[in-house]
């Protein structure tokens, strides 16, 4: 891996950055021979993730017979360090049925020309903004897109209040720079930097949620495709195959505004809620099946019309308007995102699996559905109580779910 550098008499800095670009391609396993950089602690961390029965398994591990299917198959032209062709990490991710019959299932429920942009961005030098409101599936198409192009989804940046410009850029083994000074195997890798060595995606989770002097620490690596590291007089250049995908809410409170130039610096998708009820309806069902055997609930799997209602309430809520557009409706505070949909199922199964008889009632939903909606326990709760009386009680086959409701309704 080269590392340029900044002075013409530095060719020992040269060799000490090619070193630093090494350490970092190879997770820093030659830091240090004696010391520990973090190194051999990741190492004894994948050994233990590995022997544990995960609660979550990554995308690439999930779906590994997918993804190794699609890779026998694809003859179509890779970028650099691809494993699967444009095309086929939009099979993958919008689901497809192979010629041999193999069915590929779907990860993103919505327009697949969404995905196509996102996709084809990142095959070129531009970084990728995946933007929409809370429980829009920006996390779960970030992710699935890492493992798919690269085969590796944890490079990834967790956005907060208090991220730091090393998690972006990179820190310092403090024990090695008290003992040797600044050198190349003191320097610790950000997954932005082990990303760039390594030639692969790094995600950046809420963008908008690090501050903005940090977020601006990424202009230079997406504009010039190197990290300097001026402490060395060295600058470490990105492998191709390297790239950024950055997610964002944009009607989330407490944001960083992005500034101007590290906006020029991506192409935008919005990543929009469900266009139909059925749409959303058939997102939240596949969702619930696998987080329901991912969590072995002891229950039947959530019936249709169960999760027709939850989604029905979710939808007007949301949209201020029933179903029918015959009556106007308060909005809730929250954001009634599809995510928190299928969380309240969830939570329904759970509560029917193991206090119920493992099918889930609408006795089961609406703890859930209550907790859900009324965030604000004044503002949400008239909202909420309003619509119980107006819409719920009076439509048809919903008596249950309103005397459930009342029932948790304090």
């Amino acid at each position: 891996m080269s590392v340029k550098s900044d002075s013409k008499d530095s060719r020992g800095k040269n060799a000490g950055g090619r070193g630093a670009a090494d350490s970092a391609a190879n997770g820093g396993d030659k830091a240090s021979e004696g010391g520990d950089d973090g190194a051999g602690l990741k190492s004894e961390s994948n050994t233990v993730a590995a022997a544990i029965d995960r609660r979550r398994r990554r995308a690439e591990e999930e779906f590994a017979h997918e993804l190794a299917e699609l890779e026998r198959r694809d003859d179509r032209k890779r970028p650099p360090r691809w494993r699967l062709s444009p095309r086929a990490v939009a099979s993958y991710l919008m689901g497809e049925k192979l010629e041999n019959g193999f069915i590929v299932t779907p990860k993103y429920i919505g327009n697949r020309r969404l995905i196509e942009i996102a996709i084809a961005t990142l095959a070129t030098d531009r970084a990728l903004l995946l933007l929409g409101v809370p429980g829009t599936a920006k996390s779960r198409v970030s992710e699935h897109l890492a493992a798919a192009i690269s085969g590796d989804s944890t490079l990834l940046v967790q956005g907060t209040a208090g991220t730091s410009e090393e998690s972006i850029r990179y820190g310092w083994n403090y024990a090695l720079l008290l003992a040797e000074g600044p050198s190349p195997r003191a320097i610790v890798s950000s997954p932005i930097l082990r990303a760039m060595t390594e030639g692969k995606i790094t995600r950046v989770e809420e963008l908008t949620r690090i501050p903005a002097d940090v977020q601006d620490s990424l202009i230079t690596i997406l504009s010039e495709n190197t990290l300097p590291v001026p402490e060395l007089g060295i600058e470490i250049p990105a492998a191709k195959g390297f790239n950024v995908i950055a997610t964002a809410n944009n009607k989330d409170k407490g944001v960083n505004e992005l500034s101007s130039a590290l906006k020029r610096r991506f192409n935008t998708v919005v990543l929009p809620t469900p266009a139909t009820e059925e749409e959303e309806v058939e997102i939240v069902r596949s969702r619930v099946e696998s987080l329901g055997r991912a969590l072995e609930l002891p229950a039947e799997p959530a019936g249709i019309d169960e999760i027709r209602r939850v989604v029905a309430v979710f939808r007007e809520l949301r949209e201020g308007v029933t179903s029918d557009g015959k009556t106007k409706l308060k909005q809730p505070t929250g954001t009634m995102s599809t995510a928190e949909a299928i969380s309240v199922l969830n939570h329904g199964l759970s509560l029917a699996g193991h206090f119920g008889d493992g099918v889930l009632r609408a006795g089961d939903v609406a703890a859930g559905l209550v907790g859900a909606i009324v965030k604000d326990p004044v503002q949400d709760r008239v909202v909420w109580l309003e619509y119980l009386e107006t819409v719920v009680k009076e439509r048809d086959g919903w008596k249950d779910m309103y005397r459930a409701c009342r029932n948790v309704t304090s």
